[in-house]
């Protein structure tokens, strides 16, 4: 069987091609092999051809996959059993396992649909649909998601703890606590899944998942991550001047 525009994967500057003929598999083991991560699945996705579509489809049972077009406007969280049509020209997947985000780029020429890219909006808020944040929050998320932002290209990148997160902020435990309950609120509210447990109870992986949406729903961006180094200036400007 021959179908033109089989998708190609980008994976931490190496190029992964798929076949209609067979299923790929991605993961701890298989045809793109992440990392030798406990927390990973041994096949965590796949790419198969069915009734003349490819699809991303979860094969695992405990982690979700965050997907998302190049302009961040439309965005899936694929859970365990879910699949997903490739539609659009380029999809960037991204997931945690563990402290650890990974992330690939799905390239195909078989674009079925386009968007536009997002509004711009005035320097220290950032809105992403009913979503504003003030530059504080947007600073929190960065230190979150430095290291995953400074990739040259799709890989992985380690989430800090809480601690690390707020000494490069300069802030008190106390302040960064609050304005991550804060964050994660205001998702939460509008949809955002995994951000909370049952009954109210913030998730223990609220971080990974917190940077998985604020990166593929160009929330923050590597042009940002500057504003971390101006915030350390200023709050090192700050204690000398006392």
């Amino acid at each position: 069987m021959h179908v033109v525009n089989a998708p190609r994967i980008e994976f931490c500057g190496e190029w992964y091609d798929v076949s209609p003929d067979d299923v790929f598999y991605i993961g701890r083991e298989g045809d793109l092999t992440i990392d030798d991560n406990p927390f990973l699945h041994r096949r965590f996705l796949a790419i198969g051809f069915e009734s003349a579509m490819f699809w991303l489809i979860n094969v695992g049972n405990a982690l979700s996959a965050t997907v998302t077009d190049t302009t961040g406007q439309v965005q899936a969280w694929l859970a365990p059993g879910a699949r997903l049509p490739i539609v659009f020209g380029e999809l960037q997947v991204l997931f945690s396992a563990g402290s650890t985000t990974y992330d690939f780029t799905i390239h195909t020429d078989a674009q079925y649909f386009g968007t536009s890219p997002l509004t711009s909006v005035a320097p220290g808020e950032t809105t992403i649909g009913p979503i504003q944040l003030t530059s504080s929050q947007r600073l929190l998320i960065l230190a979150l998601a430095e290291d995953v932002l400074r990739q040259n290209s799709p890989g992985r990148g380690e989430i800090p703890a809480s601690s690390q997160a707020a000494e490069r902020l300069g802030w008190t435990q106390t302040a960064f606590n609050r304005k991550l309950d804060n964050v994660c609120d205001k998702l939460d509210r509008i949809g955002v899944p995994g951000l909370r447990g049952g009954r109210g109870k913030l998730a223990t992986n609220r971080r990974a998942r917190l940077v998985e949406y604020a990166v593929s729903t160009r929330m923050v961006n590597p042009d940002d991550v500057v504003l971390l180094d101006q915030e350390a200036a200023a709050n090192a400007r700050s204690s000398t001047s006392v």
